[in-house]
């Protein structure tokens, strides 16, 4: 599953783990609205090229996220509740693992409680992302694929898990011949080399393969999860531009600078000084 050390999240192997499509299918008619309840996770989105989380600003009643043209970034996500959830996520109206366009009832990531995880790339595979990048509009994966009515949204809808049923009542166990004591060891002796053959095949299945270009290694695996409801328990909506536009729009203050450089500043008149200790 997800697994991250929160202060060096960019050096570090980011393993995943993706929902299983069984249990993830909603019946059609059920989506409706969210249900109130919010703060099951977060969601911040870190320029892995500058190193830092990128400022929140809000405007209107929604959010939006100033981008870099170029960057790399990655989504960044805290599960703050004390269980498991999962998070279908979005990039540009496109689901970030399977590519499709972005639904609730769709494959998505399970957080462990307490947990932060970084996204860095649509996934390619079970060992592949291909980075996300701010991109001109004309670039981007959504325009590039026919689909560019959603680009510059970033999207969360977040499930509880269902709750386990209670275990089974403990019974008894019967009494044990001496015929079956002296057969115990040989059972377990054969028991103990399947655990053995099967851990050497779960440690195969999971090597890895190398990236190239802008895709990068990120190891994931599949988990079963059973949503609590067909409906998300928390839709998070962020937005994101260049600076420059969201400036333009009243979203982000400009910058309170000198602005352009003056070529007569003070419009001083007399004859150049001596600089200092002349």
């Amino acid at each position: 599953m997800l697994n991250l050390n929160p202060r060096c999240p960019t050096r570090r192997l980011l393993l995943t783990s993706l929902a299983s499509a069984a249990g993830l299918l909603v019946l059609p008619g059920c989506a409706g609205a969210a249900r109130a309840a919010a703060g099951l996770a977060k969601v911040e989105v870190y320029d892995r090229d500058s190193g830092r989380v990128l400022p929140v600003h809000p405007h209107d009643g929604r959010r939006y996220v100033p981008g870099n043209p170029g960057a790399r970034y990655a989504l960044r996500l805290r599960n703050l509740s004390i269980g498991r959830v999962l998070v279908v996520l979005s990039v540009d109206g496109i689901n970030v693992i399977s590519g499709a366009r972005a639904a609730w009832n769709q494959v998505g990531y399970v957080l462990e409680p307490g947990r932060v995880y970084d996204i860095n790339g649509w996934r390619k595979s079970d060992t592949e992302v291909a980075a996300f990048e701010f991109a001109p509009i004309e670039r981007s994966y959504a325009a590039r694929t026919g689909r560019p009515d959603d680009v510059g949204v970033i999207g969360l809808a977040v499930f509880r898990e269902r709750p386990l049923p209670p275990p089974p009542p403990v019974l008894s166990a019967p009494e044990v011949t001496r015929s079956e004591r002296q057969a115990a060891p040989a059972a377990r002796g054969q028991a103990a080399n399947a655990a053995r053959e099967k851990s050497l095949d779960d440690s195969a299945s999971s090597r890895l393969g190398t990236g190239h270009g802008q895709r990068e290694w990120s190891l994931s695996r599949r988990t079963d999860f059973e949503r609590a409801s067909s409906t998300p328990d928390q839709l998070t909506r962020l937005e994101y531009d260049s600076l420059d536009r969201l400036i333009a729009a009243g979203v982000v203050p400009a910058p309170q600078g000198r602005g352009w450089p003056s070529p007569f500043p003070a419009n001083a008149s007399g004859y150049a000084p001596d600089p200092p200790r002349w």
